[in-house]
Order: C-alpha cells, then structure tokens, then sequence
C-alpha cells in the first residue's frame, strides 16, 4: 500500500507541476485582453476564451494534489478543535459523500469527454476553439482524484490506529496548521 501510496501521490504532485505553469499564459493572456481593450480600444476576440479553457484545466487537474496535501476547505468551527485522530474518524465517516461524487464525476465525465471528443466539439462561439481537450482532463483529474482519496483514506486509517504518516506520501498531518 505504501508503494502504491507514493505513487499516486508523485503522480498528482507532478500534474499541480505542471499544472501551475498554466498560470502564465493565463496572465499573459489576459493581461493581452486588457492591453486589447484599453489601449487599442477593441479586444481581441481570444484572449479570454482561451485563458477560461486553461484554467479550466489548472483548476480540475490540481484536486489530487490539493487533497494530497490536506489543503481542500474544511469547516473548522468544529473541526478544527479536534485532535489528527477525532479528525481522521469524522473524515473516514463521511469519505463515503467524496467516493460517491468522485465516481458520478468520473462516470458522467467520462460520457461527456467521449461524446464531445467523438465530435471534436468546439465552442460554438465567434473564435470557435476546440473545447474536447478541456472535457477529457475532466475524467482524467477525477480519477487522479479517486486514487488519492484511496491514499486518503488509508492515511485516516492509520491515523485512527495510532500509526506514523509520511507527510510526504500521505500529506501534512491533519492537526498541523493550514498556511
């Protein structure tokens, strides 16, 4: 479990890599729009589509590494005045909501990336990109996303019995502090 463990979180850990590059050309194309806009006094018609594309790619790919490293939002009102074990229980008994929605997203996903890469679907707008790409990661960071709550959960397990996490396999300890 340990190998399989290190594996998926590598695996995520390089994908927010490279993902997290996806934010220049973001910034330079939108930094185009408003350059398009204000100085020229008219946008190019692009610019922004094409940053919401990456973005939308930044954004879904990032999950496994985000819940790798505990960093998903948590309501802390409670939560947070509880110990890594009482933590690691309450997220074990309600772990069950994330696997539910991981496979309806995979599931549905999955059918919305093929029919759309069967199409290669585009935007339908005046520029008129293809848009299949962004559908496919969708499948591909939900599966990213499944494995690493798999990971999740055997952290949690261990948590529950008193045994040592590797923070570098199974995330930052759930009583350490969020930056």
């Amino acid at each position: 479990m340990l190998k399989f463990a290190r594996t998926v979180t590598w695996i995520n850990t390089w994908c927010a890599r490279i993902a997290a590059w996806l934010i220049l050309p973001m910034f330079f194309l939108l930094m185009a729009d408003v350059v398009m806009r204000y100085v020229v006094g008219s946008a190019a018609i692009w610019t922004a589509e094409l940053a919401q594309l990456i973005f939308g790619v930044y954004a879904v790919i990032a999950g496994g590494y985000l819940l790798a490293q505990r960093g998903h939002v948590n309501v802390d009102i409670v939560y947070g005045r509880y110990g890594s074990k009482r933590k690691a229980q309450i997220d074990l008994a309600t772990s069950f909501l994330c696997f539910l929605f991981l496979v309806v997203l995979i599931w549905q996903g999955t059918d919305m990336a093929w029919e759309s890469a069967s199409k290669l679907e585009t935007s339908s707008s005046i520029w008129d990109p293809q848009i299949w790409p962004v559908k496919v990661a969708i499948p591909i960071a939900g599966v990213l996303l499944f494995l690493q709550a798999i990971v999740r959960v055997a952290s949690d397990i261990r948590t529950v019995m008193g045994l040592h996490n590797d923070p570098e396999v199974f995330g930052k300890q759930a009583d350490e502090p969020s930056h």
